[in-house]
């Protein structure tokens, strides 16, 4: 495991804690426009990592099997949509814009809107683990440069998701040095996930196409599942419409200019 690789795969995680880190300087809560533009942001830049640092590698590497090229992105694709379903179902979170009332279910609460977020940061963490795999394998399509371009998407867009966790928490009352703790902690997943897809990937690089389209879909199935919805409900919708495209682009460029 190279230097480079570890610093990669950490970048996300410094993002969330970053992000977590807001709540030493932020108020209490955050408005619910400014929630709408982070969570489109978010959106916007995990949707065009899924293709172009996770969907389009998986294509060109599949190259060597002609007509039979698009089944590697297919079948991993809808695989990863199916495991996050299967997370979905079988763990016991909520989605980031319920809340359940009273006092008492304060901890309750905590506890589910943590798990909500680490759902959305284990796609992301294997998505970072199998494009440094991709690079580390080498003749995938995957270089250096886009592998990095990647990981700084990502943690971009998990500064935002750091606040989205930490700042609710405090404006239920918890002190701030918890609330950050839980923030740091919900990304903490990403690395450990980057990790075990690098050595799952590493050990089966003849599968490594399928491996970064199962992230591709793992990565969609949030963003489908979780973030469009959050950011389209209520009024002015559009703010996180527009949030979407400039993540989008952002992240297109990056891995353009990167890659």
């Amino acid at each position: 495991m190279t230097s480079e690789v570890l610093l990669g795969i950490m970048i996300p995680f410094i993002g969330t804690s970053l992000g977590a880190g807001m709540v030493f300087f932020l108020k209490n809560q955050i408005s619910e426009n400014v929630q709408k533009i982070l969570t489109g942001f978010a959106a916007g830049v995990m949707v065009a990592a899924s293709f172009w640092s996770l969907l389009q590698p998986a294509l060109e590497s599949s190259e060597g099997m002609g007509k039979l090229s698009f089944a590697p992105a297919a079948v991993g694709f809808l695989v990863g949509i199916g495991f996050l379903l299967l997370l979905d179902e079988v763990t016991p979170h909520m989605h980031m814009d319920n809340q359940d009332e009273g006092p008492k279910n304060n901890l309750k609460r905590t506890t589910k809107l943590i798990l909500a977020v680490t759902l959305h940061n284990i796609p992301e963490g294997m998505a970072v683990g199998v494009v440094y795999a991709g690079w580390l394998a080498g003749g995938t399509g995957v270089s250096q440069a886009a592998a990095l371009a990647l990981a700084l998407g990502i943690a971009i867009q998990n500064f935002p998701e750091g606040a989205i966790v930490s700042m609710p928490l405090r404006a239920e009352g918890m002190p701030k040095g918890r609330t950050f703790l839980y923030g740091v902690l919900s990304g903490a997943v990403e690395p450990i996930a980057s990790l075990i897809t690098i050595l799952a990937a590493s050990a089966v690089v003849p599968v490594l196409p399928y491996f970064l389209a199962f992230a591709a879909g793992a990565m969609m199935y949030v963003v489908v599942e979780e973030l469009i919805p959050e950011m389209s409900e209520g009024k002015h919708s559009n703010w996180g419409t527009v949030a979407f495209a400039v993540g989008f682009v952002l992240m297109m460029i990056l891995d353009v200019a990167l890659g």
